[in-house]
């Protein structure tokens, strides 16, 4: 065979074997970035749960601060009834 059909093959060979690296490296980048979306996709999860957490016992100690809030006032309010030096509002 002439020496420009070995040249063309080996080109053709050459073209080939880029092409195949090029695609495999094409594919360990996908499931890398796969690889990446799936623990971004677990961070957000975990970041969601805790923020609903956060938000439940947030909700909690709001009641339980109005709660307070109504106790005092009902303990406030049967001392001023019980303090002989307190004038009533009635009085006035």
């Amino acid at each position: 065979m002439a020496a420009w059909v070995w040249i063309v093959i080996a080109i053709g060979v050459l073209v080939v074997l880029g092409l195949v690296g090029f695609g495999m490296r094409r594919g360990r980048e996908k499931a890398q970035r796969r690889e990446q979306a799936q623990e971004l996709r677990q961070e957000a999860d975990t970041r969601t749960r805790q923020a609903e957490e956060r938000e439940q016992v947030a909700h909690e100690q709001q009641e339980q601060a109005r709660e307070a809030h109504r106790v005092a006032a009902e303990v406030g309010a049967r001392a001023d009834q019980l303090d002989p030096d307190r004038e009533a509002p009635d009085d006035e």
